[in-house]
């Protein structure tokens, strides 16, 4: 049985010398896998076997690398699990599906902006405590990013790191409740892509 609880949010600051750094672009050492830049080439979201394979996640990563989004993703990961921490007992849930997208600003002064972060992360987790009931979790994570501006060059600044896990009674359900939670926070990102504009 999976209890229905209130949307969880939350939002960190990672910036430490040990913690985890974004980078745009990138690629695997091998050259497997690499960046795409689905903001102006929104065809390349065929390439990204994730999106590919999971529809939910490849509209997500479409409406957010559209003109009416002031974001763009960098990378991204999908998976499911039965190994559940302490934390997060409360759902009552058997399985956790989830996926992390990393995400920046399009704009470049935005980019290098700290205080333009956290605005986002505050915001962002403000208008999701107000959605109904749902069965999943949603943390943000700040972090540094380095730009590769040519090979000689590169700027540091910022993104986020966005964690979604959907939980349920099997794989499925756990699915349902992430792909809800995934739509709420496209809308939320897209909301206040609007307001900015204004």
């Amino acid at each position: 049985m999976c209890f229905h609880t209130s949307m969880h949010v939350d939002f960190s600051v990672e910036l430490g010398a040990e913690d985890d750094c974004l980078e745009l672009p990138w690629a695997s050492p091998d050259g497997a896998l690499r960046y795409y830049d689905l903001r102006r080439q929104p065809e390349l979201l065929l390439n990204i076997q994730e999106a590919f394979e999971n529809e939910e996640l490849g509209h997500f990563l479409a409406s957010i690398n559209s003109p009416s989004s002031m974001f763009e993703s960098s990378k991204c990961d999908v998976w499911s699990t039965r190994e559940l921490n302490e934390e997060e007992l409360i759902y009552g849930a058997e399985c956790k599906f989830a996926c992390y997208v990393d995400l920046v600003f399009t704009y470049a002064q935005s980019r290098h902006s700290f205080e333009k972060h956290e605005e986002l992360a505050r915001t962002i987790c403000g208008l999701l405590k107000r959605v109904p009931e749902i069965s999943s979790a949603a943390e943000f994570m700040i972090r540094r990013c380095y730009f590769t501006m040519t090979p000689e060059e590169k700027q540091e600044g910022f993104g986020i790191t966005f964690y979604l896990s959907g939980y349920g009674e099997d794989e499925n359900a756990a699915r349902s409740h992430w792909n809800i939670g995934l739509r709420l926070v496209e809308n939320a990102l897209l909301q206040i892509s609007a307001t900015q504009r204004k």
